[in-house]
């Protein structure tokens, strides 16, 4: 187990690359194998999540050589999938798991779904239930509910579900079945989750009727392989975009980042707070909205935000929490008992981090309550194994009277190998 100890320095300057869009790359990945031909996906993202889905996909026979910047995948179509020898291991990626049991809820052969302590203890019923009532035969501990899951695949018919959270998990998986199942599937949410499997379907030609919250699909629709390019994963920028906006005298530019309006709630929410960014070249990519970013160090003020927005920001509360501490004023957070599911119980995990350097944060049951404005002092904090939380700490230590140590920083490579590199490129070109 490794630690991190972060001394207060600044100003961040200059330009940085950030990995790819890791649920994009989920996404890039287990369409190309189920495509018809080969296609090249450049930018790919090298977390451990991402990696862990790409060999999942190579013991499900699908021959794919893997180079530093993309991946080249021979697409063998809907069912050109074999039965692999061992359970497949997604390690910590949620997407990884939730999305193949999709595809695997339709196939003609068992397989297993496992991954790390972590993954094995958040809820899979969320996607057990619908596939289920497509037809799929899943088994798991506590009825289907926790992994491993063991998939006997078998012929799937389309159904009309209506989810009673909004998630781009569940409605991927059911998606992905439904490429595999008799006849339509309808897939409904309470609110717009993230599209990128939407949009994916759209570039490659997939056809699909969408109205509101409503996805409808028609299965058993072959496709062809294209190459793809995934942008730079807003979620990962977020770190050094709120580093930027709180650490006196920065100034950062992040090329090449996703801007897809499911996924800019961070933006809003910075620039409601006063965040000084802007958004340049704007263009598209594989259906994807990408540009790149501009940011210099601004006063921040703090909001309200309920659960309409949280969506649109699910992954970057971790580090919102950091910026919220840094504000002047109050910030109010609702309608987020989503976060208490994710690797961690982030809502519990940030307001424990963030007392220990002397922040005025208090967790609600679903949210938290923000008095910005106090000095940040030096601690010993915790990652709880979850990556977001070990980067959104060694952000705010950046602003701390003294160094701060962060434990358990291994699970960085999750989702950003070299994020401390890149940190410190930053910070030395400021010198």
């Amino acid at each position: 187990m490794s630690s991190l100890t972060i001394a207060p320095q600044g100003p961040l300057r200059g330009t940085v690359h950030v990995p790819g869009d890791k649920s994009i790359t989920h996404r890039a990945l287990i369409l190309s194998a189920l495509a018809e031909g080969s296609s090249t996906i450049l930018g790919y993202c090298r977390g451990e999540d991402c990696l862990n889905t790409l060999s999942s996909l190579q013991h499900l026979g699908i021959p794919i050589k893997v180079e530093p910047d993309q991946v080249h995948v021979s697409g063998k179509g809907l069912w050109g999938l074999t039965e692999p020898a061992e359970p497949l291991d997604c390690g910590n990626s949620g997407t990884g798991l939730r999305l193949l049991a999709g595809v695997l809820a339709g196939q003609q052969f068992f397989t297993v779904l496992t991954g790390d302590a972590s993954l094995r203890s958040r809820p899979m019923g969320r996607i057990v239930k619908p596939l289920q009532l497509m037809g799929a035969h899943i088994q798991g501990r506590r009825c289907g509910e926790l992994a491993p899951l063991a998939i006997t695949g078998t012929p799937l018919k389309g159904t009309d579900y209506v989810s009673p959270v909004s998630s781009a998990q569940i409605k991927s998986a059911v998606l992905l079945a439904g490429l595999f199942a008799e006849g339509e599937t309808r897939f409904s949410e309470p609110l717009q989750s993230r599209d990128h499997t939407e949009r994916m379907f759209r570039y490659l030609g997939i056809p699909f009727e969408a109205e509101g919250n409503s996805i409808r699909l028609t299965g058993r629709q072959s496709f062809q392989a294209k190459d793809l390019f995934v942008p730079g994963d807003l979620s990962a920028a977020a770190f050094f975009i709120v580093g930027a906006s709180i650490v006196p005298n920065s100034e950062v530019t992040i090329p090449n980042i996703g801007l897809n309006p499911a996924r800019t709630g961070i933006l809003d929410i910075l620039i409601e707070m006063g965040a000084n960014i802007q958004i340049l070249n704007q263009r598209e990519e594989s259906g994807e909205p990408v540009g790149d970013l501009w940011v210099k160090t601004a006063q921040l003020r703090g909001i309200s935000i309920g659960a309409a927005q949280v969506p649109k920001t699910i992954d970057e509360f971790p580090i919102f929490c950091v910026a919220a501490a840094m504000a002047q004023g109050q910030t109010i957070v609702t309608g987020a008992e989503e976060l208490r599911v994710k690797e961690t119980d982030r809502i519990h995990a940030m307001a424990t981090e963030l007392k220990k350097l002397h922040v005025a944060i208090e967790e609600t049951p679903d949210g938290f309550m923000v008095q910005g404005g106090s000095t940040i002092q030096a601690g010993h904090c915790q990652s709880y194994g979850d990556h977001r939380v070990a980067m959104a700490m060694a952000i705010a230590a950046l602003t701390a009277q003294s160094s701060t140590t962060i434990d358990d920083t291994d699970c960085i490579e999750t989702s950003f190998p070299g994020f401390y590199g890149k940190l410190l490129e930053l910070l030395t070109n400021s010198n």
